[in-house]
């Protein structure tokens, strides 16, 4: 073989090095991919009938807010247990994603998990010693609770108008969750606000672990007592 054809065989090498290194440097979110919009796709954005703080902005849009600015202040990966139950805002884990975005809509999703698990503690296996400092801050107490209280959707993650900005994901049989995001991937699929440690916390996830439930909380459709405004600790 000359030594010219060397040289291209090993350019080439190294072209095909590079892609695969952008590839997979994009797969695990260090580098940023292109992101849509639902117009895109035809997809009308589902806003919720309810306003809980009345703050002038629907559950669902204070939900994404919420997630968002969780996603933006990149809190260190850190789920040891907190006196009061709140992490400060630099540190947290994929529960705190979740009770972080209900608190931009109001809610206190603590107290919330809390009193349904004192008054129906059969729903709560994973439950032995009630604590609501660390109950709530668990993937499967969450999963029992959006189970009761959260309108059931479709896992099927190429159902692209079915997934929502704001809703709730379980992923590989209740050890992560997240929340959707308003941007979307070039098949459609949203992106998911999530905090497993990674550099993105707003990622094209969906399709790299298992969704074993998704969930949207209507609170127009949840019993009064159920609702537990948001107070500061």
């Amino acid at each position: 073989m000359g030594r010219r054809m060397q040289r291209i065989l090993l350019l080439l090498g190294g072209i095909a090095c590079v892609v695969a290194l952008v590839l997979v440097l994009q797969y695990v979110g260090v580098l940023p991919k292109k992101t849509y919009g639902p117009e895109r796709f035809g997809i009308e954005v589902v806003h919720s009938p309810f306003d809980f703080n009345e703050n002038g902005v629907d559950d669902y849009t204070d939900f994404l807010l919420g997630a968002k600015e969780d996603a933006q202040n990149h809190p260190v990966y850190d789920g040891q247990y907190v006196a009061g139950g709140y992490p400060s805002p630099d540190v947290g884990v994929c529960t705190d994603v979740i009770w972080r975005a209900f608190r931009e809509a109001g809610y206190s999703l603590r107290d919330m998990v809390d009193r349904d698990a004192q008054a129906y503690p059969e729903r709560y296996p994973q439950i032995q010693y009630r604590d609501p400092n660390i109950d709530f801050r668990r993937v499967k107490n969450l999963w029992a609770f959006f189970e009761v209280y959260g309108q059931k959707l479709t896992t099927d993650i190429d159902d692209i108008d079915q997934w929502q900005p704001g809703d709730i994901v379980i992923f590989d049989e209740g050890r992560h969750i997240g929340m959707t995001s308003d941007l979307r991937n070039r098949h459609g699929r949203p992106y998911i606000l999530h905090n497993g440690g990674q550099l993105r916390r707003e990622e094209d996830y969906l399709g790299r672990s298992e969704v074993v439930a998704h969930y949207r909380f209507d609170a127009s459709q949840v019993p009064e007592n159920v609702l537990v405004a948001w107070s500061e600790p």
